[in-house]
């Protein structure tokens, strides 16, 4: 289970961000940014001088095994984005994006 999901927009900012325990709420964000900023580290030296493409690969950012997850995390997402209603690069508010979300983090008792 999940216990971290943050969907980033295009231009390289959280549009969503959803933790499970809310006490480590800020150490989430702050991995999130964190990672935000590396993207755009790797994407700023490509501008600056051609590197070498296999540069920018970050690694495998989630277990193979773990797929049918992020499958179900795209296709919400997707449902989202064909909405006449949602403007793309808004944050998201949607209920059933939250309830799919909340099915995937890990429940704390």
């Amino acid at each position: 289970m999940a216990v971290c999901i943050a969907v980033i927009a295009k231009e390289n900012y959280p549009l969503y961000i959803r933790s499970v325990p809310t006490e480590n709420e800020l150490k989430f964000h702050y991995t999130v940014h964190t990672s935000l900023d590396v993207v755009d580290e790797k994407i700023s030296a490509m501008g600056k001088a051609m590197v070498d493409q296999r540069e920018l690969y970050l690694g495998l950012l989630y277990p193979t095994e773990d797929y049918k997850m992020f499958r179900k995390l795209h296709n919400s997402y997707t449902d989202i984005m064909c909405n006449p209603f949602y403007n793309p690069g808004d944050r998201i508010h949607s209920r059933a994006f939250d309830n799919m979300v909340n099915s995937m983090m890990m429940q704390v008792c």
